[in-house]
């Protein structure tokens, strides 16, 4: 189920996207060291939280039968006619199951209808959505 992110979310989806953007970090050598600032290192329930109520971003959630929460994502709208998508997020164990895609494909399309046409993929150098490599989603 594919649902707006609740702030009583917050702590489980810090936890997956430290998880998730780990596998990243592993793959490309980051380390709190040499790039603090990585979202799997800098994420924080208060930057979480920040993020929700201040700057009422597009939060959402996907989240199994069972209620855990396995995959995440936020929307930046930075400019008139411009959506940037952030943190797109699945846990391992649920990826290479659509888990991404359907986080993406069912929701990102209205907010491109509603904000603008152009899509920023903050951590896929800055891909339009089609262009995102499948293996992430």
């Amino acid at each position: 189920m594919i649902r707006q992110m609740k702030e009583t979310d917050i702590p489980e989806c810090v936890d997956l996207i430290r998880e998730s953007l780990m596998t990243v970090a592993d793959q490309f050598g980051f380390t709190k060291e040499n790039a603090p600032r990585f979202t799997a290192f800098a994420t924080t329930p208060e930057r979480l939280a920040y993020h929700l109520t201040a700057e009422k971003r597009p939060m959402y959630v996907y989240a199994d039968p069972d209620h855990t929460i396995a995959g995440y994502y936020s929307l930046a709208l930075p400019e008139a006619g411009t959506c940037e998508l952030n943190n797109l997020c699945v846990l391992p164990d649920y990826r290479h199951q659509g888990t991404g895609s359907r986080l993406l494909f069912r929701l990102l399309p209205l907010y491109m209808r509603i904000y603008g046409e152009s899509v920023i993929a903050e951590h896929a150098g800055h891909l339009k959505v089609r262009e995102v490599p499948g293996v992430w989603l």
